[in-house]
């Protein structure tokens, strides 16, 4: 059973070369969509295992492994980070190659490989699926570690890439095995023109990915904000009118379903034609969104706050009573009174008048709205700057 445990004097070039070989089909690589190196090395592991066996080739592609990532100590990375990340590369590439190779040579396997048959090729699949299988597992287990998503990991790419350089490793095998130098430096050639080609590939599809990922998520904002402004009133950010008689819709059946209460507060800004003709529009529109502010303040999250008309305002409270509300009203219509409005203009004052109503059962949309319309009337032939329920 040949594992190569030792390197004879004949074949320390040949290491020498699987080393730099090795080193090569990792800087021709490119970065994983998510997380780490997608590199063409299995191409040097297997090549070097079935040349020089198990032991050799692990330490060999352990090696190299080691060595790839200290480039990344001149782009900034910290000695910490770059250790980390060679160990953790030198240690799965030995094992994998090491408990791949060992199998592969207790199986029968021939090293060195000099001629395929059909059992060598079933032990040469079995080999590479062995190894991608350690290689998988490691990095589940280290991005698991980091706390990322395993699943993110996976790449049907980069598994077809690891798959297929198998064949290319047998073929490069072989050829040292039984071919002149310059058949080698000719397959050498030709595979580092297709392992760059496949780089390129990739690094172009990766790009195309971003890109279309890019547009998705515009697309995706851009829809989102079209849908807010379905519902949302431009200047103040409330719900609109059309959200806000669908909501009372639903609530109004909710409570007819569920035997509970539904209110509704209709307010108005007293004298706002005054407030705009005497201090401008833009004062009236100021005073529209520090309103819109105050009302959010006094509803809860399963409220509903929309600006229903110019100066007019819905507010809708699920499983509240007609005296809750109403006391929610006069909160409101005090806190509004006390605020101080100069800083928008000298000598203003702002006031609402406010209409409270309850549903009773069988009651639309109409006839709540229409209770609550009829009271804020009342409020505003009452003198104003108070609520009636």
């Amino acid at each position: 059973m040949a594992t190569g445990a030792a390197l004879t004097g004949d074949e320390l070039p040949l290491a020498a070369f699987f080393l730099l070989f090795g080193l090569f089909t990792i800087t021709v690589g490119y970065p994983h969509p998510a997380f780490g190196h997608v590199s063409f090395d299995r191409v040097a592991q297997v090549a070097s295992l079935l040349m020089l066996g198990p032991v050799d080739a692990a330490v060999i592609n352990g090696l190299a492994s080691l060595l790839w990532p200290l480039h990344r100590l001149r782009a900034g990375r910290t000695l910490r980070e770059v250790l980390t990340a060679s160990l953790h590369n030198a240690g799965l590439m030995s094992l994998m190659v090491l408990i791949g190779g060992l199998l592969y040579v207790r199986l029968g396997g021939p090293v060195p490989l000099v001629a395929l048959d059909w059992r060598t090729a079933g032990l040469i699949a079995l080999l590479a699926l062995v190894m991608q299988a350690i290689n998988e597992l490691g990095m589940r287990v280290y991005v698991s570690l980091r706390g990322m998503d395993p699943a993110r990991m996976f790449s049907a790419f980069q598994t077809m890439i690891e798959i297929g350089s198998v064949p290319a490793a047998v073929l490069v095998a072989i050829v040292f095995a039984r071919m002149e130098m310059t058949v080698i430096a000719i397959l050498l050639f030709v595979l580092s023109l297709g392992m760059l080609a496949l780089k390129e590939f990739a690094d172009m599809r990766q790009r195309l990915e971003a890109l279309v990922e890019e547009r998705t998520r515009e697309l995706q904002e851009k829809t989102l904000e079209l849908e807010r402004q379905a519902i949302r009133d431009k200047l103040t950010g409330l719900f609109n009118r059309r959200h806000a008689d669908a909501f009372v819709d639903a609530q109004l059946e909710l409570a007819g379903r569920l035997g509970r209460p539904l209110a509704v507060i209709l307010a108005d800004v007293d004298h706002f034609k005054h407030i705009n003709d005497s201090h401008s529009h833009a004062v009236g529109d100021a005073v529209l969104e520090r309103l819109s502010r105050l009302l959010e303040s006094h509803c809860r999250e399963t409220d509903m706050v929309a600006r229903y008309g110019g100066e007019e305002f819905l507010l809708c409270f699920p499983a509240t009573d007609g005296p809750a509300a109403a006391r929610i009203g006069e909160a409101i219509r005090a806190a509004v009174a006390a605020l101080d409005w100069s800083d928008l203009a000298p000598l203003l004052r702002v006031t609402l008048s406010v209409g409270v109503a309850a549903s009773a059962r069988g009651m639309d949309r109409a006839g709540v709205l229409g209770t609550a319309d009829a009271n804020l009337y009342r409020a505003k032939r009452s003198g104003r700057d108070r609520v009636v329920a």
